[in-house]
């Protein structure tokens, strides 16, 4: 008969032991629930907003098991769904636009054994169910607003080397800049060859005048495209933020498109409508060498 030292029997029950310990969360399950966040950044989620989502369910006679505030806004616990819905129709008539009320499920494990970092098991959408978002960046959009940005660009830069010209415009991604002579055309293409050194610039006769177009080179279009993607990766995991779900997913899948999966989310039209909000991307050429020589 094999026998061991005491301190190895010991040794394997208190891994059993503390293995049993942190399986625990998973048994509890979760609770229907809603949550009440700011959607606009002026408003802030704070004691002031708590007591007023505490006094509307009470006004309604609407039963909750547990309110309490975190970083993400106000998070109300229930029984049962009914409840639950009743409660998000009677805060959005109080709170109206200022604040996105959402559904959700929430884990009922003791703040005890989150405190020592025991947590459920996280469960994808096939196990848990959910929200899944296959999402396309308009990379076009980004590329028009960058040639869009360059036009007030090539104003500020001719102007301050006192280049005559009388006319620019932008032609799809291109830009135009008409001048009446090829002296001055040439100084343009000096002074735009200089502060945008990822354009491709061409000139051209139009009748009497001489006209210089600028192109985006592919180079250029590529790292439009990428902060393009990027801050739109950004942007949503904000927005998720809002719905306060436990590890989303949010990636990039090919060049031009990103996945949410948002597991646990009950209101698809909510979860739809705070990503699918528009936003204006901001993209502008910079010089990287002229910037660091600057910081120099």
């Amino acid at each position: 008969m094999n026998r061991y030292p005491t301190w190895k029997y010991i040794l394997i029950a208190v891994v059993i032991l503390i293995g049993l310990l942190y399986t625990i969360p998973n048994f509890f399950g979760e609770s229907p629930a809603v949550q009440v966040s700011p959607a606009k950044t002026s408003l802030k989620a704070d004691a002031a907003l708590l007591s007023k989502v505490e006094a509307t369910l009470k006004l309604a006679n609407v039963p909750f098991n547990g309110i309490y505030l975190d970083a993400s806004g106000v998070k109300v616990r229930f029984a049962d769904p009914e409840a639950q819905i009743k409660a998000k129709d009677k805060l959005i008539a109080s709170l109206g636009k200022d604040y996105t009320v959402a559904l959700n499920l929430l884990s009922q494990t003791p703040n005890w054994l989150l405190g020592i970092g025991a947590k459920p098991m996280y469960l994808g959408l096939d196990l848990r169910g959910g929200v899944h978002f296959l999402l396309q960046v308009d990379m076009k959009a980004a590329l028009d607003k960058s040639a869009e940005s360059s036009v007030g660009d090539f104003r500020t830069a001719l102007r301050r080397e006192k280049v005559n010209y009388f006319g620019i415009a932008r032609e799809g991604q291109k830009v135009q800049v008409r001048f009446s002579d090829k002296k001055d055309l040439d100084a343009a293409r000096k002074v735009l060859s200089k502060d945008f050194p990822d354009l491709t610039l061409n000139d051209s006769t139009d009748g009497k005048e001489q006209v210089l177009t600028a192109t985006i080179g592919e180079a250029a279009k590529k790292k439009i495209q990428e902060f393009a993607l990027k801050q739109n990766l950004q942007t949503l995991h904000n927005r998720i933020n809002e719905l306060g779900v436990a590890e989303p997913i949010v990636q990039q899948q090919g060049l031009d498109r990103i996945v949410v999966q948002l597991p646990g989310v009950q209101d698809t039209a909510k979860a739809k409508e705070i990503l699918g909000r528009t936003a204006t991307l901001e993209i502008r050429m910079v010089d990287e060498d002229k910037k660091r020589h600057g910081n120099a």
